[in-house]
């Protein structure tokens, strides 16, 4: 219960200012729809990007695409790609053991050790961190001249992910508290929104959910976030095959991430996707029935 009102209770108070924040005016459909835009760009440059791309290689990807995905992940401003695919590849590496550097598991089961697993697991590793060994994990992305450029150039794309909003929001209104409310919402609340749910991701979905498939750790699908992670809560299924481009396999799994891979395919800018095989899926599946899953 405790994972549901961390994760649940922070959003219903976000949900329930807005009506407020509308009724004084510092919110307005400018906002809401600018702040969409960005969310679903920087979001699916994470999702699709940085993790089914760039770190799990499930599809291959033109130059141009695989730039703007280095580009766009950069948006969500929650690293520079490098480190962020560094460090998620160790995590798949030693995933809920010990070296991952976000496994809710490391201290206990007990609720206390759960509790600082938890934050640990959600946001605390971020602030008390071993940095990843870039040239173990990441080799193919630090010779990549492409990548190595844009990885160099981070702090621009965080500029124009955070205050691109408020210049936008300015413009359309020609106000300066157009541009007040649009950086507000569609840059610092946005931003913290999509961490939360990256976030959420490392912690609820490797602690509560359901867990159709066999993997070696703790992976849940958590349907509730389904939505607003694009795809990425059915993460039982990531971990038990890490290069399949599609998570939500299984019938009324929404995953958006793997419909925008799909639309790139055929437009010829991704190639070789690995979409789920028949075979594999059965295989794992009846795996984790008979382990009790």
């Amino acid at each position: 219960m405790a994972v549901y009102a961390f994760s649940v209770i922070p959003l219903l108070a976000l949900i329930a200012a807005i009506p407020v924040a509308w009724g004084l005016g510092f919110l307005s459909w400018t906002d809401v729809i600018i702040a969409a835009v960005f969310y679903v760009i920087s979001g699916l440059g994470i999702t699709v990007g940085f993790h089914r791309y760039f770190t799990h290689g499930s599809f291959k990807a033109n130059r141009g695409l695989r730039m703007a995905l280095a580009a766009t992940g950069q948006m969500a401003v929650q690293g520079p790609v490098i480190i962020w695919v560094a460090d998620h590849r160790r995590h798949h590496a030693f995933s809920d053991r010990e070296g991952d550097p976000h496994s809710p598991w490391l201290y206990g089961t007990s609720v206390p050790a759960l509790a600082k697993g938890f934050w640990h697991a959600h946001m605390g590793w971020i602030f008390d961190r071993d940095m990843t060994n870039q040239q173990r994990f990441a080799p193919d992305l630090l010779a990549d001249k492409d990548i190595a450029r844009i990885n160099k150039y981070f702090w621009v794309w965080t500029i124009i992910s955070i205050v691109g909003p408020g210049v936008i929001g300015g413009l359309v209104t020609w106000s300066w508290s157009g541009a007040l409310t649009a950086f507000f919402w569609a840059g610092l609340v946005r931003v913290a929104l999509l961490h939360h749910v990256t976030w959420s991701v490392n912690s609820i979905c490797h602690m509560i959910g359901e867990r159709p498939f066999s993997s070696r750790d703790k992976s849940a699908n958590f349907w509730p976030l389904a939505l607003l992670s694009f795809g990425e809560s059915w993460h039982n299924l990531h971990h038990a095959d890490p290069t399949c481009a599609r998570h939500g396999v299984l019938r009324g799994q929404l995953d958006i991430s793997a419909r925008v891979i799909w639309a790139f395919e055929r437009f010829g800018w991704a190639t070789k996707v690995r979409w789920p095989n028949a075979q594999r899926l059965a295989r794992i599946q009846a795996t984790a029935d008979e382990m009790g899953h």
